[in-house]
């Protein structure tokens, strides 16, 4: 079977030497999958899930030859690189405050992945402790986390390898910026929590580069002590797919942990209090249907966020004497989404957001709102941090032009301080921010924010460029990004549509959105592209649309379904094959976003929008940039490989269907200022060209 894929492999790679864009039409393997037993599927490309074949590896190269190339042109015709390499320039990565200190992550070079600084005052020189190179030279490091002692004598942080998922942990001393021995490994998707001379963590077991991952434990590790002595503290072998989220509160009184089950959408709360005469790990909550976040603690209660009766995220009070009865403390903005808690000593910083237009509102512990200040529409509020028993709240302002601005918050006189900015090269007061309502066919209201030049024409021949995510009830939040800054000062429009199944307007807004309901994200932004076509912005030939991850379904499905729409087509690290999700990675803890194949009506109603399987043989489809990463174990990137081989192999298809994978990468993109910048400018360059009058 090998040397019979050797044969075609010689086959398929030679057109991609040819000077303009030829197609690289890879050879079908029939393989068929029953379903049901009256569902026969054959996929003709499964066997490109084989990613350490040498055919493979072959095909990839291939397919990044053809498309660097046709990149290169874009982005040279469009100015797209030399224009956001401009723009990206920024002089500060927002500072957090953990303990006596205050971090920040910077690159000191091109071609490296951020260190990590710190300081002891806000305005003091900063200097590196964590350096990424002094780990691994030959891999890309990437500091993903990090978390200080209760008394600020230690930093325990996370860091993967080559954009992986999958982390370590190692500890350093802040005395003195010394690493200390401890080495930890097979972290996935865990937080550290500290508690005395040690931390909680979490492990997954990993069955390959690709397998599923199942099976998480939380353990405690002890400074000094090596990884095989840490104290198991959680697992459940008769659930292995559930997962745990877990922390200690701030005084290190508590420690709660949540379980969840995200197949029956029920979890488990537990809770260890360490001032009783016995502790040990007990219930506070089981088989509880309601979403529930532990926070923190305050006065002998626990302080969580849940969702309650008809009410979407709100903050309430529990004593774990009684936790049946729980006592509401945040007020209820009916017309607002909570985005952001952060509990201090005597009162609460919450970030609430309402249609794109943010408010930071400051409440005590009874409820009562000491401070409202509301921020401009369009605009993101992050990076929230600060020391629980001081008084200073860092934060920062940004939306899709302006480049961070850093500020410093006194929480009792209410006063804030710019500490950080970059200065640009272009007037802000030129960039127009508009929102749009329009209403789908079932009836519902969806939201779409424009970001436009002032001065723009509504001839319908405007470039256009719709963005969405739409999934796990995320709230999308703008954030600076100079591709959009160029197309906008090139004369292009930039839209975000506000689909279902994205948590913008609340529980409801993200279920209509998920599972069974999932083509109703779909078709929400649809309806956004022709919407903008009707109301006189945009045509076909000027539109196209990109988005990431479950954003990267979005567009995909959207292209599938509606050929006729759009020119082109960028879906990110997006999954395309939906029959087969479940079977990779991560795949099963998203069954509840988007159903199984293990029942009859998941499969049909997956089947019935999975991009992979609904391309049809005979239509021409707009061009596409498919982007991934090839160490991407949250969606793996042969969901891309086998969606381009199909769409590519297919006579009828003129259109180009170009296929980028990033080299140490994972699901989160490239790490280096080098690679981002190139990689907006291949996906900001192929659209801007697409949509250029030829």
């Amino acid at each position: 079977m090998r040397y019979f894929y050797y044969l075609f492999a010689i086959l398929f790679c030679s057109g991609a030497m040819a000077q303009n864009y030829q197609p690289i039409v890879t050879p079908a393997i029939p393989m068929a999958e029953n379903f049901h037993d009256q569902y026969l599927i054959t996929d003709n490309y499964q066997w490109l899930e084989d990613v350490h074949l040498k055919e493979t590896k072959k095909w990839i190269h291939n397919q990044n030859r053809l498309s660097t190339k046709y990149l290169k042109k874009c982005s040279n015709k469009t100015n797209a690189f030399l224009s956001i390499n401009r723009y990206a320039h920024t002089t500060f990565d927002n500072p957090i405050q953990l303990g006596d200190y205050y971090f920040h992550k910077a690159y000191y070079g091109e071609s490296t992945t951020s260190a990590l600084f710190y300081r002891k005052r806000i305005n003091g020189a900063a200097s590196m402790l964590v350096n990424p190179n002094f780990i691994s030279r030959r891999e890309k490091v990437s500091i993903e986390g990090y978390k200080v002692s209760k008394y600020s004598d230690l930093l325990a942080y996370q860091f993967s390898r080559g954009g992986s998922d999958w982390k370590e942990i190692k500890v350093v001393n802040l005395k003195n910026a010394k690493p200390l021995k401890d080495h930890l490994t097979g972290i996935k998707f865990s937080n550290i929590a500290w508690l005395k001379d040690g931390f909680f963590y979490a492990t997954y077991e990993q069955d390959g580069k690709f397998g599923v991952t199942n099976q998480q434990k939380v353990w405690y590790h002890k400074i000094g002590t090596p990884q095989s002595e840490d104290e198991l503290i959680f697992k459940k072998v008769k659930n292995p797919n559930n997962r745990f989220r877990f922390d200690t509160s701030s005084d290190e009184r508590f420690f709660f942990l949540k379980e969840i089950n995200e197949e029956k959408g029920i979890c488990n709360i537990f809770y260890m209090d360490f001032t009783s005469d016995n502790p040990k790990l007990q219930p506070l909550f089981t088989n509880r249907a309601e979403a529930i976040h532990i926070l923190d603690s305050y006065d002998d209660e626990l302080i969580a966020v849940t969702s309650h009766q008809v009410l979407d995220r709100i903050i309430v009070k529990i004593n774990p004497a009684n936790p049946f009865k729980l006592k509401m403390i945040s007020p209820n903005f009916s017309d607002a989404v909570l985005l952001k808690i952060v509990p201090f000593s005597d009162r609460i910083v919450t970030v609430y957001q309402n249609n794109q237009k943010p408010f930071l509102c400051i409440l005590d512990y009874e409820g009562n709102i000491l401070k409202k200040i509301e921020f401009q529409m369009g605009m993101s509020l992050n990076g929230l941090s600060g020391n629980y028993f001081k008084d200073e709240l860092f934060y920062y302002l940004t939306d899709y032009a302006l480049p961070p601005v850093g500020y410093q918050f006194n929480i009792q006189t209410f006063t804030p301080k710019i500490i950080e900015k970059t200065g640009i090269t272009y007037n802000l007061k030129k960039i127009v921010y508009e929102q749009k309502e329009f209403t789908t066919e079932d009836g519902v209201s969806v939201s779409m924010l424009l970001v436009y030049k002032k001065g723009l024409e509504k001839n319908g021949n405007v470039p256009t460029i719709l963005k969405a995510y739409g999934g796990f009830g995320i709230v999308s939040k703008p954030a600076f990004d100079p591709g959009i800054v160029h197309f906008i000062k090139e004369g292009g429009l930039f839209a975000f549509a506000n689909i279902r199944g994205g948590g913008d307007r609340g529980y409801k807004w993200a279920k209509d959105g998920r599972g069974i309901n999932k083509q109703n994200s779909f078709d929400d932004f649809i309806e956004a592209a022709e919407f903008l076509i009707e109301e006189n912005y945009t045509n076909p030939k000027k539109l196209a649309i990109t988005g990431g991850s479950n954003g990267g379904l979005v567009v995909a499905v959207a292209a599938i379904q509606r050929p006729d729409l759009f020119k082109a087509v960028v879906p990110v690290v997006a999954p395309l094959d939906m029959l087969r999700f479940e079977q990779f990675t991560i795949g099963t803890f998203h069954k509840d976003e988007y159903g199984t194949v293990s029942t009859e009506e998941g499969f049909e109603n997956l089947y019935s929008y999975s991009p992979y399987h609904n391309i049809k043989d005979e239509v021409n489809y707009p061009s596409m940039l498919l982007v991934t990463s090839e160490n991407d174990d949250r969606v793996p990137p042969f969901h891309s490989y086998k969606f381009a081989a199909r769409l590519q192999s297919r006579p009828a298809q003129k259109n180009p269907i170009l296929l980028r994978v990033w080299k140490n990468a994972g699901h989160s993109g490239v790490s280096t200022l080098s690679e981002r910048r190139r990689k907006r400018a291949d996906i900001y360059g192929f659209m801007m060209y697409e949509l250029m009058e030829k």
